[in-house]
């Protein structure tokens, strides 16, 4: 498996994240955002979206959009499991981790800030503050349901890393980015510091990537 991804995008940290909770070894290619290497007609080619990341498999097809490619990896390797055998609980699970993948990610990403910087005139400052209303909101929600929790484990769901995890702590690392502090929010600190002793998770970290800046 090839992944084509960038060393700081959260799409592609929460792909490398399931592909070593999965245990499987990829090529790791980088595409640099920031030198538009994503919107060159050979990236293209690959991936007509021109966004990461994408990996290729078995030289026969491509697999875009993180949540397609984590659900595909799923499905193909089913063990160790992300998602809980009970459909409720599975329904729990798919929740928590689209707080943060449908509602937070998607309007905190880079090509919706640069448009905030270019179009809007958006300082730094004004970036990180609107990243940090988007980032306080999905947090709160997280924070809630998991006090909620009565069989709360040490990770969003149980004693072990499921999608939730998968989706959450490279949101994590965008707040720290973006300057928000996470004393608010004490269980997904905890969450944050468990998965921060596997492997996996620590392999998967954005600055320990070759391409990092």
């Amino acid at each position: 498996m090839k992944l084509h991804n960038f060393w700081r995008s959260g799409t592609s940290h929460r792909t490398r994240i399931a592909l070593h909770l999965k245990g499987l070894s990829y090529e790791y290619l980088a595409v640099h955002l920031g030198k538009e290497a994503h919107l060159t007609e050979a990236f293209k080619a690959l991936n007509p979206q021109q966004l990461v990341p994408a990996l290729e498999v078995d030289g026969k097809q491509v697999l875009i959009q993180s949540p397609a490619i984590i659900e595909w990896l799923e499905e193909k390797y089913p063990t160790p499991a992300l998602l809980p055998a009970d459909a409720d609980a599975r329904a729990r699970v798919r929740a928590l981790a689209a707080i943060v993948g449908c509602d937070v990610h998607p309007i905190n990403n880079r090509r919706i800030l640069e448009y905030l910087r270019k179009s809007f005139g958006a300082d730094e400052a004004a970036v990180n503050a609107w990243c940090g209303t988007w980032i306080t909101t999905g947090f709160d929600a997280y924070e809630a349901l998991l006090a909620a929790d009565t069989r709360r484990g040490r990770f969003s769901f149980g004693d072990a890393p499921t999608l939730a995890d998968v989706y959450l702590i490279p949101q994590v690392e965008s707040a720290r980015r973006f300057r928000v502090g996470l004393a608010r929010w004490p269980l997904i600190s905890a969450v944050d510091k468990a998965c921060g002793e596997l492997e996996a998770f620590r392999l998967s970290e954005p600055a320990r990537q070759p391409d990092a800046a």
